[in-house]
């Protein structure tokens, strides 16, 4: 029985091993880690490959931007770039960003940032920072910055959203019965703004 046991734990110890190591491999030969292939606002999102793969890590006037060509790593510095933004608490894995001891419409103090839960009472906008949570296949969460809004949809900019994965992405958006706006992903944990980009 023991042996048995230890046979089963070696195997999926393995396969453990093998899909980590699976998701730093670039399977997509299209695209080179570090090409740039996509761009809002001035800003690039650059092709990182496999999911886990990690550059190393980009810091800006000693800043910590996050590990390159992650997802974190992306929406820092379009923060940084666009809104000369920095974050008081520079590190974190992306569902890290929506803090659940922060209530609809209330600062973020790690991020600087005015946080909404999903649904919120306040419509997200162009360059809010949107929050998803982890997978069985991705603990760490995702985020990406919201490029495009309408009363129906909106549309994301995303780095590292996988090797076949586009750097765009669509989702409805509802306006609910009790006058809140949802996003219609059950991963989305919410958005996150700028101050100035209130009004």
């Amino acid at each position: 029985m023991i042996k048995k046991t230890l046979i089963i734990i070696g195997v999926i110890t393995i396969a453990f091993l093998v899909y980590k190591g699976l998701k730093r491999v670039n399977f997509n030969s299209d695209y080179e880690v570090g090409q740039k292939i996509d761009s809002l606002n001035g800003v690039a999102v650059y092709y990182n490959g496999g999911v886990d793969n990690v550059v190393q890590r980009n810091t800006k006037d000693g800043y910590n931007l996050g590990l390159e060509y992650q997802c974190v790593e992306f929406v820092k510095r379009y923060y940084f770039e666009y809104y000369n933004h920095k974050m008081p608490d520079s590190y974190g894995h992306a569902k890290s960003f929506y803090d659940k001891n922060f209530g609809d419409g209330e600062i973020n103090t790690k991020r600087d940032l005015t946080q909404y839960s999903n649904p919120s009472g306040s419509k997200p906008r162009e360059s809010d920072l949107i929050v998803m949570s982890g997978t069985i296949l991705n603990t760490y969460g995702h985020v990406a910055i919201i490029a495009k809004v309408t009363d129906r949809k909106i549309e994301i900019i995303q780095q590292n959203p996988g090797p076949f994965s586009p750097s765009r992405e669509t989702f409805e958006l509802i306006k609910t019965k009790d006058d809140t706006w949802k996003i219609n992903d059950d991963r989305v944990l919410g958005w996150l703004r700028k101050q100035s980009n209130e009004k």
